[in-house]
């Protein structure tokens, strides 16, 4: 048994609810490949064997789970249209909840079904790295303090640690721009969490221009969602105010599905 979100990258095509038929092609025999159920379907009571092992209840039913990353967005979000999740952690990962399915690899877009929506989105290779890669943790607190979130910084700056990104758009040769480097290094954060911010809104608005929703409610997790002054900054130029997660942990989001909500 497996279901929607862990087959996706196998080949199954959670639209039509069915392997397609290049999988004939490859020779692997059909009767190898798993049952594949929506997320969150329950399947069947536990084997009561298994229960006493593990002491679980013997009435538990046994449902169908999903990816780590899914879960963890259903810890943090409801599961309506328009909910969005930026997860700040060593790189910047964007999911949506659409009520139509997006998949645009030339921007390195893809979607997951999730009940009766589509959670669309990718991740870019800047992120909170960049800034670990520059600063201590204390220095970035420290910093962040001494900055004006309500004044755009002058520096136009991409921050990535090597030359690649993947979403807003794909080009494996795109070079970081972090320079010039001014000599107060307030400054200098100012600008990095500033170009992440807007690297986060070009994300949201490539999943727009490819039919997708702009988030309604946008809720953060990761050690990024820790920064109030970063928040604000995300606020002034995504135009909606981020909310930090009240949860992320995936067996969160793995009990919510397992309830259907």
């Amino acid at each position: 048994h497996s279901d929607h979100n862990n087959t996706l990258k196998l080949g199954f095509d959670p639209a039509l609810e069915s392997w397609p038929d290049w999988i004939d092609l490859t020779g692997l025999r059909p009767d190898l490949l798993p049952k594949v159920s929506a997320a969150g379907t329950a399947l069947g009571p536990i084997d009561q064997a298994i229960a006493s092992t593990l002491g679980f209840s013997k009435t538990t039913t046994i449902h169908a789970g999903t990816t780590d990353s899914i879960a963890a967005f259903l810890a943090a979000a409801p599961l309506e249209q328009g909910a969005a999740v930026t997860s700040l952690g060593t790189t910047l990962a964007i999911k949506i909840l659409s009520p139509v399915r997006i998949d645009a690899p030339e921007v390195g877009l893809y979607s997951h079904r999730l009940g009766d929506l589509w959670l669309a989105g990718g991740a870019s290779n800047s992120g909170g790295g960049v800034l670990a890669a520059l600063f201590t943790t204390d220095e970035l607190i420290q910093l962040s303090g001494m900055i004006d979130p309500s004044r755009p910084s002058p520096h136009d700056y991409y921050p990535l640690l090597t030359p690649g990104e993947r979403f807003p758009f794909n080009d494996p040769h795109y070079q970081p721009k972090m320079t010039p480097r001014p000599d107060n290094d307030a400054e200098f954060l100012h600008g990095l969490l500033e170009g992440i911010a807007r690297i986060e809104a070009a994300c949201y608005a490539a999943i727009a221009t490819h039919g997708g929703p702009r988030p309604t409610q946008l809720f953060t997790s990761g050690g990024g969602a820790a920064n109030a002054i970063w928040t604000q900054i995300r606020a002034r130029i995504l135009a909606i105010t981020p909310q930090k997660a009240a949860h992320s942990e995936a067996a969160i989001g793995a009990a919510r599905l397992a309830q259907g909500v």
